[in-house]
């Protein structure tokens, strides 16, 4: 901590002591006054960078657009989600599958995760190898429908095909699934 000669006080890191040679009784000129507060600052949002991610996984764009909503200003946060993937501690490659995997568990169709990953600002170019980890989608279609129970009445069948449109299943898997179950109820005496 620096304590101005206005009274005004400077977190600063030990980096920055060091760095700019601080000590008691030094007198900063006040280009030197402002290159240590901008580098505070941009010390400031790499802590707070590192906090969020610590809570929780974030894509590099999201923990960007984060810091800037808390009041960093842009070349701060990109600079501080740049370090952080420097250090492996934001990976967008991993994040895209983890997030694959986890709404295709619950049951999410491939264009529902696509939303998702570009809702999250996931690099498209990562988009098809995350992908890859998503389940098949006629597994995840067979389990949602059996679930649905009878499925007889044409109103019915109408509620589950949409909502399973809703959650990002093409037409086609939709009715191919819908053909299988349709199957199966006839083989069941």
């Amino acid at each position: 901590m620096v304590r101005l000669e206005d009274g005004g006080i400077l977190r600063v890191t030990e980096d920055e002591l060091l760095r700019f040679g601080l000590r008691e009784g030094l007198e900063l000129g006040e280009e030197e006054l402002e290159a240590l507060r901008a580098s505070a600052k941009a010390s400031r949002t790499k802590a707070a960078a590192a906090r969020m991610i610590g809570s929780r996984a974030l894509s590099k764009q999201e923990l960007t657009r984060r810091l800037m909503k808390k009041g960093s200003d842009a070349g701060d946060a990109q600079a501080a989600a740049d370090w952080l993937e420097e250090i492996g501690a934001v990976d967008d490659e991993n994040y895209a599958a983890a997030l694959v995997r986890h709404y295709g568990g619950k049951g999410y169709g491939p264009a529902r995760v696509r939303d998702e990953l570009r809702r999250r600002g996931v690099d498209r170019g990562l988009w098809d190898s995350a992908l890859e980890e998503m389940p098949e989608a006629a597994e995840i279609l067979d389990h949602l429908l059996q679930k649905r129970g009878d499925l007889s009445d044409p109103k019915e069948r109408r509620r589950a095909s949409d909502a399973l449109l809703r959650r990002g299943f093409s037409w086609e898997q939709v009715r191919a699934a819908l053909g299988r179950y349709a199957e199966m109820e006839e083989d069941e005496p």
